[in-house]
């Protein structure tokens, strides 16, 4: 089953500095046939003005990946953590117990990220954040850049205390990427940029679309795409 969500049926929010849209129920934004899609809970798509940015604030229980578009985010948190995270690259902070933490945009563009959110397997962790540069050498295809799968420990991707991972990465025009889907998993898949079909649906720039139930996809780019995805036991 493939469920698509428009870009234009997202929920919105949109103050002097920040231009959201939120894949599920969020803040202001309540739609009970979308709280989340088994443990991911927040895909918001965020613009953040030069500048500005999210103030120091709290979170707990939560596995937090941004995956930055354009642009770059730099974050502190109450633990002495600080660092700069990119256009291609991820951060992951790990709520745990407990942690503070802000988020700021001192670039001198907009910066366009995605922040997801998703429910730990592992309670009461020990809060943390992470941040790594991924290579960007042009090959095709989808990379690992964070992941709690068993498959995965060991690997280059950040760590996740959640039997979940994200994939990200570019597709050429016309090429088609196979990714298996083992039974009881589900796939969340937004292009951030470009058009692609996957089991012959269209997904456009932005949309959302929930894949459960494929033994395999297959995903082809109608044009130049950069599709960021989330697997998550369904």
């Amino acid at each position: 089953m493939i469920q698509v969500q428009r870009f234009d049926r997202l929920g919105a929010f949109r103050n002097g500095w920040l231009n959201a849209r939120h894949h599920f129920s969020f803040g202001g934004y309540h739609d009970p046939a979308r709280m989340g899609f088994g443990r991911l809970r927040v895909w918001n798509d965020d613009e953040v003005a030069p500048g500005t940015g999210f103030d120091p604030h709290p979170h707990r229980e939560m596995e937090i990946v941004t995956y930055i578009r354009q642009g770059a985010i730099t974050h502190q948190d109450n633990l002495g953590n600080e660092g700069r995270t990119e256009a291609g690259d991820v951060q992951v902070m790990h709520a745990g117990t407990g942690i503070v933490h802000a988020e700021y945009n001192k670039e001198d563009v907009p910066t366009r990220l995605f922040q997801i959110w998703i429910l730990p397997d592992k309670h009461g962790a020990k809060p943390g954040w992470g941040t790594r540069p991924f290579p960007k050498d042009g090959a095709e295809g989808l990379k690992v850049l964070a992941s709690g799968r068993p498959q995965d420990a060991g690997g280059e991707a950040l760590p996740l205390n959640a039997d979940a991972a994200l994939l990200a990465g570019t597709i050429e025009a016309g090429a088609t990427v196979e990714l298996p889907l083992a039974a009881g998993r589900g796939i969340y898949l937004v292009p951030a940029t470009g058009r692609v079909t996957v089991n012959g649906v269209e997904v456009n720039t932005r949309d959302g679309a929930s894949i459960t139930g494929e033994p395999s996809l297959t995903i082809t780019a109608q044009e130049t795409a950069e599709l960021v995805l989330v697997d998550v036991a369904a």
